[in-house]
């Protein structure tokens, strides 16, 4: 579904009208891949909004549950204030060293716009805070400032440790990487919704690639987000695909026993650690993106999510149906992972239909 200008135009005007929720017609007939949400464990069909209530705590008590229990949740988390500066726009820019975590701290970007009162606001998660904010020469990466600059507050943290790679968790996480990047999210959210500046009920959170991973767990995890893009992460588990690479020791195949060597599953690198046991349950992401339900969100898809991940997404779509909800799942495609300018004027569309009053 190839966007051009006027179509995100014009998707702003009515985000839950707009052609990236309907799904394309050669996946319309087509059966959604993988297995429904909307099944018990024990077979039995999820009928009412109530049904599906206890079915989204047995999604989630079983993906916590192989994945590793995250340490207690910041009420408050500390924010310290290193810096201050003035930027374009009246906009005020706080470098803040903020508690991620029990005894662990990451440095970030709380940018501030000039309007008075409550906003909205976007945790944006990256590999550095830098580029979310706008102060590096990566292109079309500075979410979190060009939200500012359309009014939101932003905070924007990297990679705990500074190494996506080599992830540094806390003492008390007793969980995969990706997961405890989850609950990073969620102390994340209790930072923003602390602040004067922000109104706690419109926060949303956004990330490209590793981000995109970042924000997808941590908005699925974490139900207080109140909508949330994802740019092309490999929204489902894709073994052909080397940037779908969940099965790394830095996502969810951190396996004590055993150090999988980097780059696709195969014989002599084979899956380890929690997705092992996903996968060989049964599992996949359909079951998070239905947590979402009936938050909106958008995936902003790439060379890793092609228009066929309709065919995951069908699943949320019909979860929001049981709780009468429409057009709450959204789509936009490019042909390249890295994004372009109207796939992120149509993620910024995004937010501001689903954030501004």
């Amino acid at each position: 579904m190839k966007l051009t200008l006027v179509t995100v135009f014009f998707a702003a005007l009515s985000f839950a009208q707009g052609p990236h929720t309907v799904i394309p017609p050669e996946f319309e007939a087509q059966q959604a891949a993988g297995p429904s949400p909307l099944v018990f464990r024990d077979g039995s069909a999820v009928k009412t909004p109530e049904d599906w209530r206890r079915r989204r705590t047995e999604i989630l008590e079983a993906w916590h549950a192989i994945m590793g229990a995250w340490p207690k949740v910041i009420e408050r988390p500390k924010m310290e204030v290193l810096e201050t500066t003035l930027r374009d726009g009246g906009i005020t820019q706080r470098k803040v060293r903020v508690e991620i975590a029990p005894g662990q701290t990451g440095d970030g970007y709380l940018l501030l716009p000039a309007q008075a009162g409550r906003r909205p606001a976007v945790f944006v998660p990256y590999y550095d805070p830098e580029t979310s904010a706008g102060l590096s020469d990566k292109p079309l990466r500075d979410f979190a400032w060009q939200l500012a600059r359309r009014g939101f507050v932003t905070l924007s943290i990297g990679s705990p440790g500074g190494d996506a790679r080599k992830p540094v968790l806390s003492t008390e996480a007793m969980c995969q990487p990706l997961s405890y990047l989850g609950y990073i999210c969620a102390n994340m959210w209790n930072a923003l919704a602390a602040l004067p500046e922000v109104d706690s009920t419109r926060i949303g959170i956004v990330g490209h690639s590793y981000g995109g991973k970042w924000s997808l767990f941590g908005s699925c995890l974490w139900e207080k987000y109140a909508c949330a893009v994802w740019s092309d992460p490999g929204i489902v588990f894709d073994e052909t695909r080397g940037s779908i690479n969940y099965q790394e020791p830095w996502y969810l195949g951190l396996d004590p026993a055993l150090t999988r060597k980097p780059g696709l599953v195969r014989a002599d690198s084979p899956r380890t650690g929690a997705y092992k046991v996903l996968v060989e349950k049964g599992h996949d992401l359909q079951e998070l993106h239905a947590l979402m339900a009936p938050r909106p969100f958008l995936v902003s898809g790439g060379a890793e999510d092609p228009p066929k991940r309709w065919l995951s997404l069908k699943h949320a779509i019909s979860v929001n149906k049981l709780l009468g909800f429409t057009d709450r799942v959204a789509m936009t495609n490019r042909p390249e992972h890295s994004p372009d300018e109207e796939s992120n004027e149509a993620i910024y569309r995004f937010f501001e239909h689903w954030l501004k009053p």
